[in-house]
């Protein structure tokens, strides 16, 4: 009998890594889009990539030299800091610098916070060493750079066993020559083992404070992020792929393995950026805006898209809980400055643990079981309740297996456990108890919702809700109801949205240079040298990595700001006419700060570039789903009244989403999908609409 010859077609893979699982979405060079769901493998990410892909192979009937590129999301760097698993990092930094990252800045999270711990840094006092040298503001040199001093402390970085060093010296980015000779001694000092980063490469800004936190976040979860790189590498070569891998970055770009090492702090919050960037390629062909949701076994994610863009921020602030990216709300982490995609992020998921505090009150996370051992349902050892547990007892997803049938899900294990735990404790009836649970997540999920939206004066009753993610559509009629919003979208492949949104990616980088100027002493002239300057750094790094420039869409910034203000707002510099630019940066004072002062001088404090090589691909269409056979449950809504706890049980139509057409179906139904269900209350409607999303119309307030 004879073989079946290999696919001749080539094939892009987007791999996002989440608490729970790992999604892969599949484009083939005609542009067919197929989709997977595996467990993750906390134990070795990389072991889990690799086998998906080995079954991936023989699934499609290909070779693995067809494979032509993998992009890839994923959460190790953030998950390093929030552990605080990173390296044992060391500083080097100017003499009488050695507490900048002790004294931070005078911002607490919680106003009147008597008891409030300002985090701990990530590199301890006894190893952050002083050498003396000193830039002046201007880049003239006030102390030459000490040697002697460099290579004491590299013995010094030794004997401690440092793992990783920053170098972050005042006024680099101004002139970083003692920075560059600093690294170059410590790296003939400590060899290629160690990782080496400065804050002028990694953050050519002025504010030493946020530079240095920037370089030190850099330099403690660089290692992490190179292991990670080298395992990810090896296990792919053993299985013969040998292709390109880019990184999605936080600012919603992709970039190339290599790069995203030399920058590990750019891949914070990687994941959740792909998840907005394939939203706002939904929202795109309409003006409306939408704030998208994003639920998986661990957090819940919102940003807002607003004409077709997502919301952006260059201050962060990992392990602060909430992201608010607020320059009210701040100190409760650490601070990196680099372009983001404003999420915000809470503990929130699907396996967010059910407990009992002290006071003998429910809460919901922000702990998870992740994937392993994960929620009790799942039956792979996990023995705490969790959300995913209660989603079982009230019926809102499948009690027999998920993901097309190959998840087998052991609900009686969930119920007891739930009724174990939290139900007899409370003298509780089980559903009325799984329907509490249920309320409290919402109230928590809602707050990441609001941080993108009221939080900043937008009206989430004026935008529609596109969620996403494992369990976003399980959940997101009821985040909807609860903020007034009247429209839910649940796109196609929701539950591996976020790797589809990798594949939906350009290739997009900022670079930034500080004006070098005192006030008044840019002319027209200096203003073209300083952004020529920015593209051909820009082209060269590019090309270096491989990129072919054709097609570059190239965006000019200025970050401006009035002679005496400490903090500067970015406007676009499409034209490089001075006099526009104060135009536009006392426009944007006005609209963000009620007033602008036409008589103070404007300073232009940096120059921004961002390159952008937009995704040549065939227009994607999904593959058919295979047969799955869909079976009526009881489900237990919201009680009708109003009230806190849930209906009877009911008997509930499931349908899959091909069973949906344009006329409004109304509810209530559960559509469930091969990587999400979808479940649709009384009182709403949904329909598909021409490109097969699932549009839920909520009921009047």
């Amino acid at each position: 009998m004879s073989q079946p010859q290999p696919s001749a077609h080539r094939y892009r893979i987007g791999i996002d890594i989440g608490g729970t699982f790992t999604d892969v979405v599949v484009a083939r060079d005609d542009g067919l889009i197929e989709t997977r769901k595996v467990p993750s493998t906390p134990d070795d990410y990389s072991r889990g990539i690799a086998v998906a892909l080995a079954r991936l192979i023989d699934d499609l009937a290909t070779t693995p030299d067809r494979i032509v590129g993998i992009v890839h999301a994923t959460t190790v760097a953030t998950n390093a800091i929030l552990e605080f698993k990173g390296a044992r990092t060391g500083l080097l930094t100017t003499a009488g610098f050695r507490d900048v990252l002790e004294m931070r800045r005078l911002r607490i999270p919680v106003l009147y916070d008597l008891q409030y711990d300002k985090p701990k840094p990530l590199v301890p006092r006894h190893l952050r060493l002083e050498v003396p040298e000193r830039m002046a503001a201007d880049g003239s040199v006030r102390v030459p750079l000490d040697r002697a001093a460099v290579l004491a402390a590299a013995e010094r970085f030794r004997a401690e066993g440092v793992e990783a060093v920053a170098v972050s010296f005042l006024h680099a980015h101004t002139n970083p020559a003692h920075e560059i000779e600093a690294e170059a001694i410590l790296r003939e000092a400590l060899g290629a083992g160690v990782y080496l980063c400065r804050g002028s490469e990694i953050l050519p800004e002025i504010r030493e404070y946020e530079r240095t936190s920037t370089v030190v976040v850099n330099a403690y979860i660089g290692p992490v992020v190179h292991n990670y790189a080298v395992a990810l590498t090896a296990r792919l070569a053993s299985i013969g792929i040998h292709c390109p891998i880019e990184m999605m970055h936080s600012g919603g770009g992709i970039m190339r393995l290599e790069s995203a090492v030399r920058r590990a702090a750019s891949l914070v919050e990687s994941g959740p950026a792909a998840g907005v960037v394939a939203c706002a390629r939904l929202g795109s062909r309409n003006a409306e805006s939408l704030i998208s949701f994003d639920m998986g076994g661990t957090t819940a994610k919102a940003a807002l898209i607003e004409d077709g863009e997502p919301a952006r921020t260059t201050e962060y602030e990992v392990g602060a809980g909430i992201n608010l990216s607020s320059k009210l709300v701040k100190g409760g982490g650490y601070p990196i400055k680099m372009p983001f995609i404003d999420v915000s992020e809470i503990g929130a998921g699907g396996g967010s643990l059910v407990r009992l505090d002290r006071m003998n009150q429910v809460t919901v996370g922000p702990q998870s079981a992740g994937a392993y051992p994960g929620p009790v349902c799942y039956g792979l050892g996990g023995r705490e309740a969790t959300l995913t547990d209660a989603f079982v007892t009230l019926g809102y997803i499948n009690d027999v297996a998920l993901a097309g049938g190959s998840f087998p899900i052991d609900a009686e294990a969930g119920r007891a456990a739930l009724a174990d735990q939290i139900a007899r404790p409370l003298g509780l009836d089980l559903v009325r108890t799984a329907r509490g649970v249920l309320t409290l997540a919402v109230t928590t999920m809602t707050r990441a919702v609001k941080a993108v939206s009221t939080y900043r004066g937008r009206d989430p009753r004026q935008a529609t809700l596109v969620a996403f993610g494992g369990n976003g559509p399980v959940v997101a009629t009821e985040v909807a109801r609860a903020l007034g919003i009247r429209r839910v979208i649940v796109p196609r492949a929701a539950g591996v949205f976020s790797a589809l949104g990798l594949l939906r990616s350009d290739v997009e980088q900022e670079f930034v240079r500080p004006s070098g100027r005192r006030p008044g002493e840019m002319d027209a002239a200096g203003l073209a040298d300083l952004f020529a300057t920015l593209a051909a750094d820009a082209e060269r790094q590019l090309r270096a990595e491989g990129y072919d420039l054709t097609g570059a869409v190239v965006r000019r910034f200025a970050d401006l700001r009035y002679v005496g203000q400490a903090y500067e707002l970015t406007v676009p510099a499409d034209h490089l006419d001075l006099a526009g630019l104060a135009e536009r940066f006392h426009q944007e004072h006005e609209r963000t700060y009620g007033h602008r002062s036409m008589r103070d001088p404007v300073h232009l404090v940096n120059a921004r570039l961002m390159i952008r090589l937009p995704l040549r691909a065939a227009r994607g269409w999904f593959a058919a789903p295979g047969p799955v056979a869909h079976a009526d449950r009881r489900i237990a809504f919201a009680d009708p009244g109003g009230g806190a706890g849930a209906s009877e049980p009911g008997l509930v139509a499931v349908i899959g989403r091909s069973d949906l057409d344009e006329a409004p179906r109304a509810g209530p139904f559960v559509v469930e999908d091969y990587d999400c269900t979808c479940v649709v209350a009384p009182g709403q409607t949904a329909r598909l609409d021409a490109v097969g999303n699932i549009e839920i119309a909520l009921e009047a307030a």
